[in-house]
């Protein structure tokens, strides 16, 4: 129950499918499904799911459409034994990988890029060697925090630019146990030991906890949107604690952005922590005007614009007593295509607010993410050719300001430079010039197979 009850505390994650592997020493299996973890895992699947040691999975897919045979773990077996593998992430280079893969005969089943890693296992002049994942890791590109079991251990492995969170645990009853976030420790009464370091291998088995680096070290390059929007505001992740992080950027962008106003109002949920930051820098009333459905998730991270167009309908709910007749300043943590945030400004304006201040959490989004965010369409970006008045003019509001990436930075404590800013700098640290996008491996196999 450990695995389900992690993967439960971190839904935020990804709420397209779910899956947990588990082995009993002997075989591994796994379940997968599409959906909420608990849509996914009824009782009676978990009953049968008992095993020595198990990992799971949360999808918010980033390459790969979302069906389930894309969900995670991935399980397959070869002449090295049963394996499953799930990965946070993206792999820059997995077209190559695939492409070189399948003129070698090599057949996938997925179109997601985390199944190269198996075909790296399986390849004869990895698999002979006496460390055969050391040897495959030396070909991935991009950001992967993995998680990889077989019958008789699990191994974590964080990419050498440490892009997504991964920590290292320990059970009350004495179990190893690694998590992207430390909100999964929590949930399972383990305590964080420290992170899984960039470029390290991490090993959980019976002998307890060794580890082994295939990577020499270099200057980290840590996801900063995580501490903007995606993790949970409990968990702490690159020596910061994420609610501490977005109230620090709230308290910044209230004094980069003053404004006369009656209220502070938070866009549920991720604008909130940055919003009570705002408010209490500016000495402005903080009230909840915009309230959400707690049933239908987050909406960022649905596959598709129809779904977030109908998810923030469902989701957001103005009350009009606390918005009418008042200037109220809006805090949310971004925008990225700007169509949901558009209507519910909107519907303010038709609750009888008089004047719209919008303020932003983080720099505006130009550039794509390669690494494991869902915007590396540039065309969908509505910063991407648009200045700020513009962008305010689009969403119908009286002003708007995003927070400075000076201002950013100051709010975490690591330095400027061991943090991936690409998606507002344009700035990325290793070659992007043939990324994969969300669907290309998906086009591919249509043209290979129709």
């Amino acid at each position: 129950m450990h695995a389900y009850h992690a993967i439960y505390a971190q839904q935020h994650r990804g709420q397209e499918s779910a899956g947990i592997a588990v082995t009993d020493g002997e075989r591994l299996d796994a379940h997968v499904g599409m959906g909420l973890v608990s849509e996914v895992f009824k009782p009676r699947v978990l009953d049968q799911l008992g095993g020595k040691a198990a990992i799971g999975h949360n999808r918010y897919s980033t390459t790969g459409s979302s069906h389930c045979d894309n969900a995670q773990p991935l399980l397959q077996s070869f002449s090295g034994g049963q394996m499953a593998i799930a990965h946070n992430g993206n792999l820059v280079n997995a077209g190559l990988l695939r492409h070189r893969f399948e003129e070698q005969g090599h057949i996938f089943h997925t179109t997601t890029d985390s199944e190269v890693v198996f075909h790296l296992l399986a390849a004869p002049n990895h698999a002979r060697k006496q460390d055969p994942l050391y040897h495959a890791l030396q070909h991935l590109q991009g950001a992967y925090s993995l998680v990889i079991l077989t019958k008789g251990k699990i191994e974590a492995v964080r990419d050498p630019w440490g892009w997504r969170p991964l920590v290292l645990g320990k059970t009350a009853d004495g179990f190893d146990c690694v998590a992207s976030e430390s909100v999964a420790m929590d949930a399972i009464g383990a305590t964080v030991v420290r992170e899984v370091e960039p470029g390290e291998i991490v090993t959980l088995s019976d002998a307890g906890v060794t580890s082994r680096r295939f990577s020499e070290q270099v200057r980290p390059c840590h996801c900063v949107f995580e501490h903007v929007y995606f993790a949970n505001p409990s968990s702490k992740m690159f020596g910061d604690t994420v609610q501490v992080a977005r109230e620090k950027m709230g308290e910044k962008l209230a004094e980069e952005s003053p404004v006369e106003a009656d209220l502070v109002i938070p866009m549920p949920d991720s604008g909130r922590s940055a919003a009570l930051g705002f408010a209490r820098k500016s000495g402005l009333p903080y009230r909840e005007g915009i309230v959400p459905n707690r049933y239908v998730g987050r909406t960022f991270i649905k596959p598709t614009q129809a779904q977030r167009n109908a998810a923030v309908q469902l989701k957001l709910n103005v009350v009009e007593d606390i918005v009418r007749d008042q200037r109220i300043v809006v805090v949310d943590d971004s925008i990225v295509r700007g169509t949901t945030t558009r209507g519910k400004m909107a519907q303010l304006r038709r609750a009888g607010v008089k004047e719209i201040h919008f303020r932003i959490s983080c720099p505006p989004i130009r550039h794509g993410c390669y690494f494991g965010v869902d915007f590396p369409d540039v065309s969908q970006l509505i910063a991407n050719n648009r200045s700020v008045d513009e962008i305010a003019e689009y969403l119908g509001v009286d002003s708007l300001h995003f927070l400075s990436l000076d201002g950013l930075l100051d709010c975490v404590s690591q330095p400027a430079n061991h943090y991936c800013t690409a998606c507002w700098s344009g700035e990325y640290r290793i070659d992007v010039s043939h990324p994969i996008g969300k669907m290309d491996l998906e086009q591919f196999q249509m043209k290979m197979f129709g």
